[in-house]
């Protein structure tokens, strides 16, 4: 899949603003065309074709552009080397839609491996959670942008100013350097915490609420998108604008063995809750046939 089926999702928007100018020209010259076919001939406008010239009308609604089905899932690159996750990338690329580079690959292999996914043509999420004062967030999110990621993770409880800057940050950079704007996702409760991890850090020990309150105010703030638990989908859903992308991690089939995601539901469950992308980690790169893993997965929300 090419980053260009992913630009209208990762923005929130269907199509692009120049498709909307696109389609309104060729609805009027549409109009235009079908005004003169009734009038029976371009030669009445011309006066110099020997024979009339038919132009078929084209209703308005013809001319909308069609917008791509996308893969939803975007698998987790969550192994120790540059190595391991280019081989693991280029083995399971057909079945997914984007690749998750985290905090172990990252800091093993540095920035050169966003480089290197991203050179194959492939959509990168960036899941640095970056959490510190305004100005930091702000120049580690310029940094993101210049290495033409199309995702990447803030906290949230970093405060409003802090996703502000983040969010300014990005469409300038973006803008400087003539990129499509990317999607800055507001983490708001991991998925490995729950209400009593809640209470030992003192926060209200109720994840939902917890949840919703980040959300709310990540929103404010002006991100465009949210990372949360499968188990908070719905309850957002309501309470935010449709336009708002909620990418879930905690994702597991049913057939892995017990691990640190408290808060999880299987992928078909968490797009029926209202998820935009699924992060799926080791499902995937954990199984004994990665490529045939992810296949599966996808083909169980068809």
């Amino acid at each position: 899949m090419t980053w260009a089926h992913l630009i209208p999702s990762l923005n929130g928007n269907d199509v692009k603003p120049l498709h909307y100018k696109m389609v309104n020209l060729l609805s009027y010259v549409s109009l235009v065309i079908g005004a003169l076919n009734f009038i029976g001939s371009w030669r009445l406008v011309l006066g110099c074709f020997p024979i009339p010239l038919f132009i078929p009308f084209i209703p308005p609604y013809a001319l909308r552009p069609v917008v791509a089905i996308r893969n939803p899932i975007i698998a987790a690159l969550d192994v120790p080397s540059a190595e391991q996750a280019l081989k693991l990338a280029e083995l399971i690329a057909p079945a997914v839609g984007a690749f998750k580079i985290g905090g172990e690959l990252f800091t093993a292999a540095g920035p050169d491996i966003v480089r290197r996914v991203r050179a194959t043509g492939a959509a990168v999420f960036l899941d640095l959670k970056f959490h510190d004062i305004p100005n930091t967030v702000a120049k580690s999110v310029a940094s993101a942008i210049r290495l033409d990621v199309q995702m990447l993770t803030i906290h949230t409880s970093g405060g409003a100013e802090m996703m502000r800057a983040a969010e300014k940050s990005a469409a300038e950079t973006a803008r400087q350097l003539g990129l499509a704007m990317p999607l800055v996702l507001g983490v708001t409760v991991l998925t490995s915490s729950n209400a009593t991890t809640l209470a030992e850090i003192g926060c209200e020990p109720n994840p939902e609420h917890q949840v919703a309150r980040l959300a709310r105010l990540a929103v404010a703030a002006g991100l465009r998108g949210l990372v949360c638990s499968p188990l908070e989908l719905t309850a957002l859903r309501q309470i935010l604008p449709a336009s708002v992308q909620l990418v879930t991690p905690g994702i597991r089939t049913g057939a892995e063995p017990a691990d640190d995601q408290k808060r999880t539901l299987t992928p078909r469950e968490a797009m029926a809750a209202g998820a935009s992308w699924l992060v799926i980690g080791r499902p995937i790169y954990g199984a004994e046939n990665p490529r045939a893993a992810a296949e599966t997965i996808l083909a169980s929300l068809s």
